[in-house]
């Protein structure tokens, strides 16, 4: 099983100064590395077919409409499972999320993670890596204080380069679209969502 990790928004509380006021994590979960492989393929012949270069990386906050639309279309039939976590942040209300970034963000991947309905099982864990070393020694620590003790959810983590990964690139795409659908303030925030419902295993927003 493979599972690769991604975020929109930010995990910060300045929501009146700039932080996003939705913040979701989303796991795109592969039952098979074939099919992996595949929907990995069918990302890179896009990047041609669009005239991209190598090192083109679609990220949803930098994509126009036409390309989101194009990404999400040319995946919608591969077979993978979307799990995300949504947190609205007015309604956290816990001092200690709100004052760490860090610490607010490695509560929601464990949160997703352990509550994943025993669909998720000796895992291969992929996540963006562009956070800073200690960030990353400190997540990789806490995920396994906090799930591995629990059960064999996670048989190896790794940090990925987002722009090397076209699966990371995946769940980048997914995240952005659930967040614009959450946030409800564009006039295309439901088409995304439409194309990838059907890949959709659970969607918790989080109370």
């Amino acid at each position: 099983m493979l599972v690769f990790i991604d975020e929109s928004g930010d995990p910060g509380f300045k929501i009146n100064k700039g932080s996003s006021k939705y913040f979701v994590i989303v796991l795109i979960i592969f039952d098979d590395d074939i099919e992996a492989e595949n929907t990995a393929q069918k990302i890179k012949n896009l990047k041609i077919n669009l005239g991209k270069n190598e090192k083109f990386e679609f990220k949803f906050n930098k994509c126009n409409k036409e390309i989101r639309l194009s990404f999400l279309k040319s995946i919608q039939n591969c077979k993978f499972r979307i799990r995300a976590i949504i947190f609205d942040k007015e309604k956290i209300y816990s001092d200690h999320l709100r004052g760490s970034k860090d610490s607010f963000y490695n509560f929601a991947l464990a949160q997703l993670l352990k509550n994943n309905g025993n669909n998720i099982s000796s895992a291969r864990i992929r996540i963006d890596g562009s956070g800073d070393k200690k960030f990353r020694q400190n997540l990789e620590h806490y995920l396994k204080k906090k799930i591995n003790l629990e059960g064999k959810i996670i048989s190896n983590l790794r940090f990925c380069d987002s722009e090397k990964n076209l699966l990371i690139q995946l769940s980048d795409m997914v995240a952005g679209s659930l967040r614009r659908y959450y946030e409800n303030q564009d006039n295309d925030c439901e088409e995304y969502r439409k194309i990838i419902k059907k890949r959709e295993e659970n969607i918790w927003e989080f109370k």
